[in-house]
């Protein structure tokens, strides 16, 4: 129901203020301020100003379609703890999310130091984490993550991984070709999910999404059995297309 303060009462705009808050966070995956204004009550000509004031003040932030998401400033204001907590907090309530409307495991990598690193994930018994057979680190060739994040580095960072993790054959789709993958990671296109179909397990299939901020370097994957394999382009749609922005602010 939409708020209806007093005309006269001196902190009516804070209490809409207080409203369009409350309405961003219930929407976890960002609201429209058409939507917004429709639930609050507030016109858009108050509206607008409103927005771009949370969003100077960090407790709004803009992701895909031009939907709203809530912001750093609101997620610390209200954790009552240190600021790495409250975000990593708040991003395994994403991940969580995101991994029920997915129906599979969900994880955040980086690409810090010269290695591939998990850095958080969410699974479940019906959505469980891929089995790590061979060390992420040394399987950058041939997992959705590591080729994902390969595909951000530069070729001496490329070539450079692989100097220090030898390319193996993890499974009979595994690409062992160093000019062949560096060509199919060159022809990926920045918009369009990396796939693993199997190249890093057999029975797994994954996809992953770039998030990156500067120099930074991370990705956004999911995996899922491969009787499942349906549905990944699908999922992976969803990564690229919802998840990934919002998730941006949160982790990089």
């Amino acid at each position: 129901m939409a708020l209806k303060p007093e005309p006269t009462a001196p902190f009516h705009s804070v209490q809409y203020a207080l409203r369009v808050l409350e309405t961003i966070a219930r929407h976890t995956g960002g609201v429209t301020d058409v939507q917004i204004a429709r639930e609050t009550g507030l016109p858009a000509v108050h509206l607008a100003p409103m927005l771009l004031m949370l969003r100077r003040e960090g407790y709004v932030l803009q992701v895909s379609d031009g939907a709203y998401a809530i912001g750093d400033s609101l997620v610390l204001l209200g954790s009552g703890i240190d600021r790495q907590q409250a975000l990593t907090d708040k991003l395994q309530e994403t991940l969580d999310r995101l991994r029920d409307s997915v129906g599979a495991a969900v994880y955040i990598s980086r690409y810090v130091d010269g290695e591939v690193r998990i850095t958080q994930f969410a699974d479940s018994p019906r959505t469980p984490k891929v089995h790590e057979w061979v060390d992420f680190r040394s399987a950058a060739h041939a997992s959705a993550v590591g080729k994902c994040l390969l595909t951000q580095l530069a070729l001496n960072g490329r070539r450079d991984h692989l100097s220090r993790h030898k390319i193996a054959r993890l499974t009979s789709k595994t690409i062992v070709n160093e000019r062949i993958l560096f060509s199919k990671l060159d022809a990926q296109p920045a918009t369009v999910p990396v796939l693993d179909l199997q190249e890093y397990a057999v029975g797994t299939v994954c996809a992953a999404v770039p998030i990156t901020a500067g120099a930074s370097v991370g990705c956004l994957a999911l995996s899922m059995p491969v009787e499942h394999a349906h549905r990944l382009r699908a999922a992976a749609d969803t990564l690229n297309r919802k998840a990934a922005p919002l998730l941006l602010s949160l982790t990089l």
